[in-house]
């Protein structure tokens, strides 16, 4: 028996039956809101923070601060409380209130902004003061090395090394990156299929970032396609995982099973995977789940 750390990773893989009838075309989610804190983020969160930690970045004196658009934020709060070193968390101020309450709860002090990139430039100054220390999820390798040693394997196992298709939103890019990584080892040919949102959309957690904000953990050679994703059908997707598969997940997973099943009607065979990133109940009170 341990800590509620301990039980980062290793979840489910849930094959999705209700929405193609190729036999030879399989498609499982990756629950991601499986992990104590309720998303893919954990991973990264754990490993950037007991990596610092490790290599003595971080001091008794030390105060965290991160950006976040949420789900990071949450992990991180709760890793923070756990290894008792204090955070602020800063965030667009059209998060869910959700996400705000969920990591004040542990404890973190959030600070709200007009926007993520402004969320990011005011981390970063503030890092420059004495005793903050950034974790910077969008720079950090350690975000996509959680990836490497966990996420990658676990499906590598799980589906028995058939995987053909690994789908993820990309917003640090750090799930892909890693998984990209882990996967192109193990077989060349295992395609990497990126989402980002369509000009104009909304998606939380999946970003087309601006040139200047690009995450430099991103290499684009890293992934072999990616797929614009309307916000109606990041929507849409995410109603009838709940509706018809029982999945309650938020938008960007529902973004990441359209992706999916884009490539599930262009293939005769094959074994698709798409990270489910987070749980639904972080968006009740947005109009996700409304009409």
């Amino acid at each position: 028996m341990g800590n509620i750390i301990e039980t980062i990773g290793n979840t489910p893989l849930v094959e999705i039956t209700s929405f193609h009838d190729n036999p030879n075309v399989r498609i499982y989610a990756k629950m991601e809101g499986n992990n104590p804190a309720g998303s893919v983020k954990d991973r990264a969160a754990l490993n950037m923070i007991r990596s610092a930690l490790e290599r003595g970045d971080i001091s008794p004196t030390s105060t965290l601060i991160e950006a976040t658009s949420g789900n990071t934020g949450i992990a991180l709060a709760m890793i923070a409380s756990m290894y008792k070193v204090p955070i602020e968390l800063v965030m667009p101020s059209t998060s869910t209130r959700e996400r705000v309450l969920t990591m004040e709860a542990f404890g973190a002090k959030v600070t709200l902004l007009d926007s993520m990139e402004a969320s990011r430039d005011y981390a970063e100054q503030k890092a420059q003061q004495p005793n903050f220390f950034l974790l910077n999820q969008f720079a950090n390798p350690d975000n996509y090395k959680a990836h490497i040693q966990t996420t990658g394997p676990e499906i590598w196992r799980d589906t028995e090394g058939r995987i053909t298709h690994f789908v993820s939103a990309m917003g640090t890019t750090g799930t892909i990156m890693g998984c990209s990584r882990f996967f192109k080892k193990q077989n060349e040919s295992i395609q990497i299929v990126g989402c980002q949102p369509t000009e104009g959309s909304s998606i939380p957690g999946i970003r087309r970032w601006p040139e200047a904000y690009l995450p430099k953990i991103f290499d684009p050679s890293r992934v072999d396609r990616i797929i614009d994703i309307d916000q109606a059908d990041a929507t849409k997707r995410t109603r009838e995982l709940v509706a018809k598969e029982g999945i309650f997940v938020g938008m960007s997973t529902g973004g990441a099973f359209h992706a999916a099943l884009q490539v599930a009607n262009e293939i005769a065979e094959g074994v698709i995977v798409f990270i489910a990133c987070d749980r639904g109940d972080r968006y009740l009170s947005s109009d996700l789940f409304v009409g």
